[in-house]
């Protein structure tokens, strides 16, 4: 099968397109034909460091999966051949998913919405289960509550901003100003551009933030959020803020996204009800991953990136 591998960490210009055994299931495990991959920053990341696993090269990128049953192995009865699935598999182990071809266990897959597409369906697994993780599992989002999300626009942060909305949050966003009228258009009922104006000085009384970019926007929001409320980091949170926050009752920690069966039932709810979608800012072919991870490391997208296979 066709994958796009690299010999050696770097920089976009190491990933290549190889020809490499295809996988076969192993006892409770699917085959998956891969119609397209969504691009994350982990994505990147791995490639320059070996990322938060320690990946050694050689090693096929790639977590967000959408495609069709191929084979399954021994044991499996939760998904069938010719079944559209998509998922997150393996994270943060590599899963391989720039490839034509994926295995993993059956639940690290759900049912894909029959209302969207490979592309659409690719672009949502790693970024919405890091937010549904975070703030339904972990912050415990309710109805009536105020929560804070940060880079609202980007992959995690979009669509984070549904997945509040349909818990009947207040959502505050911060983003450029470009990005205000898709976040609007997405939910949100306030939006600050962060650099114009201090969000830590024009947010107040906020139960939970989710913050997606980690320095000193954990200090920071600390200031926005209420006693007793939560901050929920998708990066390390230092002992400093540990303390601050233990000082005023808040509950701030590290949440590191897992496949979650569960969760990607809720979301595939929540996209056949409409509610629910990403925004598709690229897509590319296979064999230009390189270009995709260019576009993304600039930090200028909206919404995800999508490898089409």
């Amino acid at each position: 099968m066709r994958a796009v591998s690299q010999d050696t960490l770097g920089g976009p210009e190491v990933l290549k397109v190889v020809e490499v055994e295809r996988p076969e299931p192993a006892p409770v495990e699917v085959l998956v034909r891969v119609h397209a991959a969504g691009v994350n920053p982990t994505d990147w990341k791995a490639r320059a460091t070996g990322g938060r696993a320690g990946h050694t090269p050689p090693f096929i990128l790639g977590f967000d999966v959408s495609g069709v049953v191929e084979a399954v192995g021994v044991g499996v009865t939760l998904h069938r051949p010719g079944d559209e699935v998509f998922g997150m598999p393996r994270f943060p182990h590599p899963a391989g998913a720039y490839a034509e071809y994926v295995t993993a266990p059956p639940r690290h897959f759900a049912r894909k919405p029959a209302a969207i597409d490979h592309v659409q369906a690719a672009a949502i697994p790693l970024a919405a289960l890091t937010a549904w993780q975070g703030l339904v599992d972990t912050a415990g989002l309710r109805e009536g509550q105020r929560v804070l999300i940060h880079a609202a626009g980007g992959g995690v942060g979009h669509l984070a901003v549904q997945i509040a909305k349909a818990r009947g949050a207040y959502v505050i966003g911060t983003a450029r100003t470009p990005k205000h009228e898709l976040i609007r258009a997405l939910g949100a009922d306030e939006v600050i551009d962060y650099t114009r104006a201090d969000f830590a000085s024009a947010v107040r009384d906020v139960d939970v933030v989710l913050d997606t970019i980690g320095g000193d926007y954990g200090p920071r929001s600390l200031r926005t959020l209420r006693d007793g409320g939560v901050l929920v980091s998708i990066l390390p949170v230092g002992e400093e803020v540990r303390a601050a926050a233990a000082e005023r009752g808040i509950a701030a920690g590290f949440t590191l996204v897992e496949p979650d069966y569960a969760g990607m039932k809720e979301i595939a709810a929540l996209v056949e009800a409409g509610r629910l979608h990403a925004e598709v800012d690229s897509v590319f072919p296979l064999e230009e991953a390189g270009r995709a991870h260019e576009l993304g490391e600039r930090g200028r997208t909206t919404g995800k990136i999508v490898l089409t296979v």
